[in-house]
């Protein structure tokens, strides 16, 4: 049972070790930028992040209607 978890942590400490290199070993010191809107070729093709579409659906268009109306009293 030992051995085991002895094993499975020098495996976890591997894969964190290789995860991190690029931020161990480079001057930016940060995780690449990997989500939809920062790529550029996503950008070209008009594809967009599904949050950002989403927010800006949402957004009430200044040129819209009340679809309620007040009662007059």
């Amino acid at each position: 049972m030992l051995k085991l978890l002895v094993i499975t942590l020098l495996i976890v400490a591997i894969s964190v070790a290789l995860l991190g290199v690029r931020i161990f070993f480079f001057k930016n010191k940060r995780f690449p930028h990997i989500h939809v809107s920062g790529n550029k070729e996503m950008y070209k093709r008009g594809i967009g992040c599904v949050e950002s579409q989403d927010k800006a659906a949402q957004r009430k268009s200044p040129f819209a209607v009340d679809e309620i109306l007040k009662s007059v009293d």
